[in-house]
């Protein structure tokens, strides 16, 4: 992600990502009601729901940063430990008492915050999971509703990729209802990612089926590059290219390949990502010691320039955005073109996390959603199931 923000009133991040048009709107509209939810004791829930690089992370950092400087007890949350440490790492250590995980709330006080931001809230768990602590046997939500005055949702329906997570708008307003808060929704509708294209994302949707729009073709717009390669070398040659021409650009995949936990002697990640002749190593798992230097934590892939010489899961890009997106599209979601339809094959992953799921294949193809959109100049696809390959290429205007 990147933002300009303005932190206790000093320093502010690398970048030029202001607030402007709906994010504005929501942003004053968001800030009405805190200012008036404060004054009462009736509790607040605001959903903001937007697709991705439709500006909800912008919108949660500046309100911190603005709510932080007015005096308000404030706290960010999410349920990713990659955005989470990424982001504490920029703002420095001091951001760690604001910036929090969604588990950190399990032993709150009720209303002890005034302000609770949830980025990512797709990824709110049915229950708190917290390792030698014992859980207090109530929804997560319930922990996260009952620990602020005012709560503030910023989610995307079509983001889930994991099982167990079971944040949707529907289920967070029926429990914001259910927990006695007044709610008010919002939805962010432009897009600033992928060169500002609502058609790409759109198309993106339509062409995985996850749901129906009017872009069921791909014209090659002049604001965003989406490029099929012949072969995962030129694919990764490309991305290097990009970042050495001083870009941000990271190779990505599909779970379609084992995950080691162990070091190679020398102290360098083992190769699991294999296509053919083509291996490259996951980004290092957070439990690794002894790493080779130079070789990022996984937290911390999307940040480092280092990154590149790892392919990321969808677990460590989602919610980071480069400017250019490689994506290894794997076989563990397929096009049959004699049904016309997508099929899943958990058999081909490796994601222990999602194979076993009853709905394996709406996970899988919201994982290729997330990575297909990390783009904010273009998207480069190495497809390794061709029949998959000749589909897209179908939906693409010559």
């Amino acid at each position: 992600m990147k933002g300009e923000l303005r932190m206790f009133g000093n320093l502010k991040s690398k970048g030029d990502y202001i607030l402007i048009d709906e994010q504005l709107v929501v942003y004053d509209s968001v800030m009405s009601i805190i200012k008036k939810g404060l004054q009462n004791k009736q509790k607040h829930a605001i959903i903001v729901k937007g697709g991705a690089g439709t500006g909800k992370s912008v919108i949660g950092l500046q309100l911190l940063a603005d709510l932080t400087a007015l005096g308000k007890n404030t706290h960010y949350a999410t349920g990713s430990k990659s955005f989470t440490e990424t982001l504490r790492k920029i703002l420095g250590t001091s951001s760690s008492s604001l910036i929090k995980y969604f588990l950190s709330y399990a032993e709150a006080n009720p209303n002890e915050i005034d302000v609770l931001l949830m980025d990512e809230a797709h990824r709110i768990r049915e229950k708190t999971v917290r390792r030698m602590k014992k859980s207090t046997g109530k929804l997560q939500i319930h922990e996260l509703l009952s620990a602020a005055k005012v709560s503030v949702f910023f989610v995307d329906d079509y983001q889930v990729v994991r099982k167990g997570e079971i944040g949707s708008s529907a289920f967070i307003k029926d429990q914001c209802e259910k927990m006695g808060c007044k709610v008010y929704e919002y939805e962010l509708e432009a897009q600033f990612r992928c060169g500002g294209s609502d058609g790409y994302t759109n198309w993106i949707d339509n062409t995985l089926n996850i749901r129906r729009t009017a872009n069921a073709l791909w014209n090659n717009d002049d604001n965003f590059e989406f490029k099929i390669f012949p072969n995962v070398e030129s694919l990764d040659a490309a991305i290097r290219e990009k970042q050495s021409a001083g870009l941000t650009a990271r190779m990505t995949a599909g779970f379609c390949w084992e995950w080691s936990n162990e070091l190679q002697p020398d102290g360098s990640l083992i190769n699991d990502v294999k296509v053919g002749d083509y291996h490259r190593p996951w980004n290092a798992r957070e439990d690794l010691n002894g790493m080779k230097k130079g070789i990022p934590k996984s937290q911390f892939w999307a940040y480092d320039q280092n990154g590149v010489d790892q392919i990321g899961c969808v677990y460590t890009a989602q919610g980071f955005e480069f400017d250019y997106a490689g994506v290894i599209f794997g076989t563990d979601l397929i096009y049959n073109p004699n049904t016309h339809s997508w099929e899943g094959k958990p058999e081909n992953s490796f994601d222990t996390q999602v194979k076993s799921s009853p709905n394996f294949l709406d996970l899988a193809k919201n994982t290729y959603r997330v990575l297909l959109t990390r783009g904010m100049k273009g998207c480069y696809v190495y497809f390794m199931d061709k029949e998959t390959e000749r589909f897209f290429q179908s939906r693409i205007e010559l």
